[in-house]
Formats: C-alpha cells, structure tokens, sequence
C-alpha cells in the first residue's frame, strides 16, 4: 500500500502497545516481545520519513512502566541503549533529529549520557525529528510547567495576565514541537494512557487491532490513509472549512 503525500499528518504519535501479549501468544519470553518490537519501531522511523512526516514521537518507556519487574526494566535499558548505538549512523545518514522528552534523569547514568550524545550528534538534522518519550506521563509534564510557571509569577518573572496556550507550551518538555495530529495505538486498547494529553486536544485518534511487532508499514500507511479522510474542523463547522 502506497500513499501521496497530500495532506500528510506533520506530527504523528504512536504509543507502541501489545510487545508482551504478542510473545505470550507465540509461546516466547517477553524479552522477544520486545526485541521484535524494535524492529516496528525501526520500520516507523524509515516509512516516515520516506512519505514526508517531520515529526514522529514513540512512547517508548512511560513513567509508570517502572513498576515492572527489574529484570524486564533491565531488559528494556539494554535494548534502548544497543539501539541507540546501533542507529545513530543510520539517524545521520538519513538527516533525521533524535529528541527526548520526559524524566530522563532516572534513566541508567550509561543509557541517559548516550542518549545525550546522540540527540547532540543528530541536533542539525533536519528531515525529521524523531522524539522518544522515555520515563514520560503527561499529567507529571503538566504539574511541572504549571510549577515552572508558578514560581515565575512568585518571582515576578511573568504576571499571571501573560498566561495563555502559548506560554503553557512552552514549559511543556514538547516546547518545540507541534501539536499531535495522528495518534496511533496498537494491541486493540482504546485509550491514551497518559500520553501527550496537552497536545492531542485536537488529535485524530487511530486505534489498531495489531500487537506492536506486528504493526508495519502497511498498516501505518492504512492510519494515515484514514486520517486524510477525516474531516478537521478544529472548532468550526463543515461549511466554514470548505
């Protein structure tokens, strides 16, 4: 399945769900769960920016997922930082910005310093940005911007007057990107677990029956195919939009 790139969505979204539940039905270890889903995750990254999005952000690793097992967080580290290794070349060689956002200082000290590294390596790339939220939860952005900017009225930074959208975005860890036009959910859940919620006001929503590993560019492709279809009127009638 092929796609024009009329009207393709900007910033698409993905929670990358369904990695366990698809090792458990073919009888492996959640750790191939996983290690499968990296490979859709690649996948994304190419199709992407081959059909012209400029922002694709994945959640990666969410601030709840720390209640896990150790050993599955351990594993999930590990994966973080050999994919971290072993696509930054690949990042450079297709122009393409790694970027973060979240809580990262509780990522391990060897996985954030690399994390770094590449975001700094990639930070002139410019065909696209490719955003991992890693140790993220909306409503912790969300207090922490409102904390930022309520100091700064404590401080006389700003006045409570200055506080509009514009000024909450830019306390978001998000300040940088537009807002999310296509979100994407696999593994047949039908909600947004704490991802993106500022940002989605005015998302499309695309929920998918696939488990994550099973998830490619075919079927990115069919999201998008959806969401050109869909009529966005943000506010306004049909009318007022033709």
């Amino acid at each position: 399945m092929e796609t024009d790139k009329i009207n393709i969505p900007q910033h698409i979204a993905i929670i990358m769900d369904g990695n366990g539940r698809w090792a458990t039905n073919k009888g492996f270890s959640r750790d191939k769960g996983h290690t499968e889903g990296r490979e859709s995750a690649k996948e994304m990254v190419r199709t992407c920016a081959k059909i012209g999005v400029k922002n694709l952000t994945l959640f990666a690793f969410s601030s709840e997922n720390w209640k896990r097992p150790k050993l599955e967080i351990e594993l999930l580290m590990g994966l973080l930082h050999n994919s971290l290794i072993t696509e930054l070349k690949e990042l450079q060689k297709n122009n393409i910005r790694l970027k973060t956002i979240g809580d990262t200082s509780k990522l391990p000290l060897v996985v954030r310093k690399f994390l770094e590294k590449v975001c700094d390596q990639t930070k002139n790339n410019d065909l696209m940005t490719l955003t991992l939220a890693l140790s993220y939860g909306s409503r912790d952005e969300i207090i922490n911007s409102v904390k930022e900017i309520a100091d700064k009225v404590k401080n006389n930074i700003i006045s409570v007057e200055k506080i509009d959208e514009s000024l909450i975005n830019q306390h978001l860890y998000t300040r940088n990107l537009p807002d999310v036009d296509l979100m994407i959910r696999t593994s047949g859940e039908k909600r947004i677990s704490n991802f993106l919620l500022w940002q989605s006001a005015y998302a499309e929503l695309y929920f998918s029956d696939k488990l994550w590993p099973d998830f490619k560019s075919e079927h990115l492709l069919k999201a998008i195919e959806d969401y050109k279809s869909r009529e966005r009127r943000f506010g306004k009638t049909s009318q007022q939009i033709i």
